[in-house]
């Protein structure tokens, strides 16, 4: 069954309340929250993202999932642990080694936390192949990561059609979540190729009838 994970990225903090409400009527299974520290990509939404977790908290059982574009992943992770999120996503990019990366995958497990890696349109798939064991999600980016709105990457397809066929040859048990200009179209594509969640921002904010577009999806 297809997943919907509503990113919050292009909603106005005054509607905040009503959006969410409104999503979760329509049949969001997650709530996603897109950090970006400024550095790692160059937008901030650092303190609207902790305003936002903080009243997805407050107003539903809806879960959460973190997307970190973040340069400091240890710090970050800290943060949205205690804040008791269902799901954190990070950036194989922004990990120099890769016992820094297992270190953190170990670091975001132990606190019972679900742990994610996220890959960006130019990095090859390939390269998130020895993290598979350890993972329960990956997030491929099939726009560029730090703005909301931009047109889906084609070659995204293929990409997500090598990890199916590599996950499965393998016998692992892993959620494939694809993020950047996911409509009712793109979603048909990519769910073909193998993934099972979809990332959506402006296609469903700017709907007007977020359940009719939540049903397309699905």
């Amino acid at each position: 069954m297809v997943e919907v994970a509503t990113s919050l990225l292009s909603i106005k903090e005054q509607d905040c309340v009503q959006t969410i409400y409104n999503l979760e009527v329509a049949g969001a299974n997650y709530f996603h929250i897109d950090v970006m520290d400024g550095k790692f990509v160059k937008n901030d939404t650092t303190e609207i993202m902790r305003k936002y977790t903080e009243t997805i908290k407050q107003i539903t059982s809806t879960p959460i999932e973190v997307h970190l574009m973040v340069e400091d992943v240890e710090a970050y992770s800290k943060a949205y642990i205690d804040m008791q999120v269902k799901t954190i996503i990070f950036h194989i990019e922004s990990i120099k080694s890769e016992k820094e990366i297992m270190k953190l995958l170990s670091y975001i497990k132990e606190n019972n936390v679900q742990v994610g890696l996220s890959i960006n349109p130019n990095t090859e798939i390939e390269k998130l192949y020895p993290y598979l064991p350890y993972l329960h999600r990956i997030l491929v980016m099939s726009v560029e990561p730090g703005k909301g709105g931009q047109k889906f990457i084609e070659t995204s397809t293929e990409k997500i059609k090598r990890l199916s066929r590599f996950i499965y040859e393998n016998g692992y048990d892993i959620d494939i979540e694809v993020d950047g200009g996911i409509n009712d179209k793109t979603a048909k594509e990519v769910v073909d190729a193998g993934a099972n969640i979809l990332v959506v921002g402006s296609y469903m904010i700017n709907s007007s009838n977020y359940k009719e577009a939540m049903q397309k999806l699905k």
